[in-house]
């Protein structure tokens, strides 16, 4: 540089400072386009072309994939330019030993990989560490030892998006979510089974800081989000409301109208008990035929999420 300025030195300091602007930086300088020679490392990589030789159907199938299109013909870095071995590893141990399960120290991300599920993570999270995943360390799931590829995978196209491991988000999470995707079957759901939703419309599968993994802070954040009309504020709040949509309804799915968990009257007098008439609603009470039949309590009150009236402290019209 001290050389270049005393070339320069009568020229003037602007188009010395133009020409240096100009000169790539280091990173730059290093970084080889892709196809090229220097693109391939040498240190223990033999690039994706050896690894074709032997697994030609697997590659033809990883090709059509998204990650594929992208590793293999569009790569945007110098991870993504190694093709087969930016995930799986350096691949010339497995190469000179003539191939083989478990042969080459290879990461083969399959069931039975004796790789610990943390290090076959870090390899997805190399690139996928940002947005969603922001809070994948300590997770449900990163704290249970799920897999990355226990949901996604990569080889093959079996979704729309994502490259999950089923056709679809419900199919999926169902894999072990049993009871929630029984519940999703029942004759009050939510419309997952319609398609209108799915089961990361509420919850992040990859990490929150909230229970359950909702993306919102709490359960009624979740379901204000559609539901804004029961959001209020109320000058008559209703108390189980406020604290939580859950304490009524069963958000996965239910046998009862509108997902309650439990029959009206019977939900009411879950809290609603040695007060006037909620305490018999079989009994001889005048009250009884209107607790019993139709909808039951809210024949009279109505406005159950909560009222606006300056009269309506009974929740009724």
């Amino acid at each position: 540089m001290r050389s270049l300025i005393r070339v320069l030195g009568g020229v003037g300091v602007l188009p010395l400072l133009l020409l240096v602007l100009t000169l790539p930086s280091p990173s730059q300088a290093q970084q080889p386009s892709p196809g090229s020679a220097a693109a391939k490392p040498a240190d223990g990589y033999v690039g994706s072309e050896a690894c074709r030789g032997c697994h030609e159907e697997t590659d033809q199938k990883f090709a059509a994939t998204k990650m594929g299109r992208l590793m293999l013909k569009q790569p945007r870095t110098a991870l993504e330019r190694l093709g087969c071995e930016g995930c799986h590893g350096p691949g010339k141990a497995h190469v000179d030993a003539g191939g083989g399960k478990a042969v080459g120290g290879l990461i083969s991300f399959s069931r039975k990989d004796p790789t610990p599920v943390e290090q076959r993570n870090a390899v997805c999270l190399q690139c996928h560490q940002k947005g969603d995943r922001f809070f994948w360390q300590g997770s449900a799931h990163e704290a249970r030892n799920v897999a990355c590829t226990n949901c996604h995978t990569v080889m093959t196209e079996h979704s729309p998006k994502a490259q999950l491991a089923k056709e679809t988000v419900i199919d999926t999470c169902g894999t072990c979510h049993l009871q929630k995707r029984a519940q999703v079957m029942r004759s009050s759901h939510m419309p997952l089974r319609e398609g209108k939703m799915t089961c990361t419309s509420c919850h992040n599968p990859h990490g929150t800081v909230t229970q359950t993994l909702l993306r919102e802070n709490s359960a009624n954040e979740t379901c204000y989000s559609c539901h804004a009309e029961k959001r209020g504020p109320f000058l008559w709040p209703h108390p189980p409301v406020s604290e939580s949509c859950s304490n009524c309804h069963e958000p996965h799915g239910s046998n009862h109208e509108k997902m309650l968990k439990v029959a009206k009257p019977r939900l009411c007098q879950q809290c609603h008990v040695e007060s006037r008439h909620p305490t018999s609603p079989y009994g001889r009470d005048p009250g009884s035929p209107r607790q019993t039949l139709g909808r039951a309590c809210v024949n009279c009150h109505s406005v159950i999420h909560g009222s606006n009236h300056p009269s309506g402290s009974a929740f009724e019209r």
